[in-house]
Parts: C-alpha cells; structure tokens; sequence
C-alpha cells in the first residue's frame, strides 16, 4: 500500500518573505525549515546531517544553505550535500501556496 501524503500549512505567505525562513515541527516529523528564495520556496530537514546544527541558521545562496558548523552546503533542491564533512543528504518537502498559506506535503502511512 503505497504511503499517502499529508497537507500541513505552514504560516501565511505573507509571513515569509523573500531572503526569510520558517522552521516548524509537524506532529510525528523533525524540525522543517522552509526557505524563501529567489528560486522558490524550499523545505528540507532543518538538521545537519553531519552534526546536529541548524540549518535554518546557515547562509543560503545559489539555491543551497550552508551549514553554520562545520560549512557542509546542501542543495536545497535535492537536499544533497556538495561536499564534506556532511556525506548524507537532508530530505526534502514539496512546498505550496494554497490560499494564501505555505503548505508542505508531508508522507504518512
């Protein structure tokens, strides 16, 4: 039986301006970051898979944040990393304004 998807709004549009990020914890994930960007809105992981470190705290540019530990950048996009120390990527959320709020779709069983 194939996973469904759940829809969990995140904040209002409005509230996340361009060059802004949203870190929330959904009942039954981790921590999710959604960064607004030139390219899009973005959700991945909100922790480093190297260590444990917030990426909503690192530097974001060319679609990618990098990490404010240990400066292991991840595509935010893919969530793969582009080089050491982190070797693991973050996973990554469908992101969506519906009615005006930003919306993830969340995997659930």
């Amino acid at each position: 039986m194939p996973d469904t998807v759940h829809r969990v709004a995140v904040c209002s549009a409005s509230a996340l301006p361009l060059g802004e990020v949203a870190t929330v914890t959904p009942p039954g994930h981790t921590a999710i970051s959604v960064f607004h960007t030139e390219e899009g809105l973005f959700a991945i992981d909100d922790t480093c898979t190297h260590q444990d470190a917030s990426l909503a705290d690192g530097w974001v540019e060319n679609c990618a944040v990098e990490c404010p530990l240990h400066e292991s950048c991840f595509d935010l996009r893919t969530g793969a990393p582009s080089g050491t120390p982190a070797k693991t990527p973050v996973r990554t959320y469908a992101v969506h304004v519906v009615d005006g709020a930003v919306v993830l779709d969340l995997p659930g069983s």
